[in-house]
């Protein structure tokens, strides 16, 4: 699943913190029951307007990542949670609106990974699926030949 978190009205000064980015970083994985595998990075950024500077960092997680960047002079910030299992969205957008104290924010929810079911109990009917399918493609229908496979 995928999070997206556009927040506004966030306190400027909470949004210039780059310890305060790096502890939700460090932190979120854990709450949202994933596998950090790296410590966060986190840095200032100056772009070619000055007022469109602010603090980014992401932080790998065996499940994909977390990136944050915020924009100071703006009051907001940008956030999204990606990964190939699901976590509790609410739980992670109330985190962030606490952190930044956030007036107002927009979330989106993307499912990923829907071909991949995540239990036994529901990948089984796609495996059969899939088994008859390659089982009966045309390469080998009417042949004696044997799939590679499937079992001798």
């Amino acid at each position: 699943m995928h999070v997206t978190i556009d927040g506004y009205g966030g306190d400027p000064q909470k949004l210039v913190d780059e310890d305060l980015v790096r502890a939700f970083l460090d932190a979120c994985p854990t709450e949202i029951g994933m596998t950090k595998i790296a410590p966060p990075h986190v840095c200032q950024y100056v772009g070619s307007k000055p007022e469109d500077w602010g603090i980014s960092g992401f932080v790998l997680i065996a499940e994909s990542h977390i990136a944050v960047h915020t924009f100071p002079e703006h009051g907001y910030l940008w956030v999204d949670i990606f990964s190939c299992k699901s976590f509790d969205a609410a739980q992670a957008v109330e985190d962030v609106r606490e952190r930044f104290l956030l007036s107002e924010w927009q979330v989106h929810v993307l499912p990923r990974g829907l071909e991949y079911p995540d239990t036994v109990a529901a990948a089984a009917p796609h495996a059969i699926d899939e088994r008859d399918r390659v089982a009966g493609s045309p390469q080998f229908a009417g042949s004696n030949a044997a799939h590679p496979l499937l079992p001798s």
